[in-house]
């Protein structure tokens, strides 16, 4: 991985938004006290598929995984693997947990913190998959080194991606969308863009399911944008 100095604009250290919105529902609080403890990814050691899971199974990670349907139908489709997701805000984990207990899914961890904390523990070339969904646009210019696509995150995924693991990129946002294509454009000794054509990235493909959130942009009449890279 390649080291940033602390004051590069391309680095960095933590991710920006918010942590709770609206009161948490009665069951979705007693999600949050009793499932939540059972299936969170411990705070401190190395994280790894073994640790988590017990075996050797392809580990896929999530950033910012918002109500967590991706990652419930993911971790549904593909029972022998494993699933990591991370999301601040907690009315969205709460929405997760209720996914995991109805689907009964016991091939997914959650942490409830910033992605950042648990994906620096995770053994290099030990994802299969990463996923950044429709992250925060950031669209102003003096916010750009808040945006998860920036050298120093690039940098990260490439690391703890295993070679031939994908890395899908999802936004709705033309800013974001231009700004991705150009970083991830300085990063191609890492990464491969797969699209060989616009039906590779107007649609998801490859068992991508799409999220809530791009189904309500295709709704309100803006295209979300399916970006899959592969590391080398």
């Amino acid at each position: 991985m390649s080291a940033h100095k602390p004051g590069d604009p391309t680095t960095i250290n933590r991710l920006y938004g918010r942590s709770s919105s609206h009161k948490l529902r009665k069951g979705q609080q007693e999600l949050v006290q009793t499932l939540l403890p059972k299936i969170e990814v411990p705070p401190e050691g190395e994280v790894n598929s073994r640790s988590l899971f017990g075996d050797d199974r392809p580990l896929h990670f999530e950033i910012g995984f918002g109500s967590g349907e991706h990652l419930a139908d993911r971790a549904d489709m593909l029972p022998d693997h494993g699933f990591i997701g991370a999301e601040p805000f907690l009315n969205g984990v709460a929405t997760a947990l209720g996914h995991v207990r109805d689907k009964q899914l016991a091939n997914v961890r959650l942490w409830h913190n910033d992605a950042l904390q648990v994906l620096q523990r995770i053994p290099d070339g030990a994802l299969s998959f990463i996923y950044l969904l429709h992250p925060d646009p950031w669209p102003k210019a003096r916010h750009a080194k808040r945006r998860m696509v920036n050298a120093g995150p690039v940098d990260l995924f490439a690391a703890k991606l295993k070679s031939g693991g994908e890395l899908r990129i999802a936004t709705d946002h033309p800013v974001y969308l231009e700004w991705t294509l150009m970083i991830m454009q300085r990063h191609r000794h890492q990464f491969d863009w797969t699209a060989r054509g616009p039906e590779d990235f107007l649609n998801p493909s490859g068992g991508w399911i799409e999220t809530r959130y791009g189904a309500k942009s295709r709704r309100e009449g803006r295209r979300p944008y399916y970006l899959r890279y592969r590391r080398r």
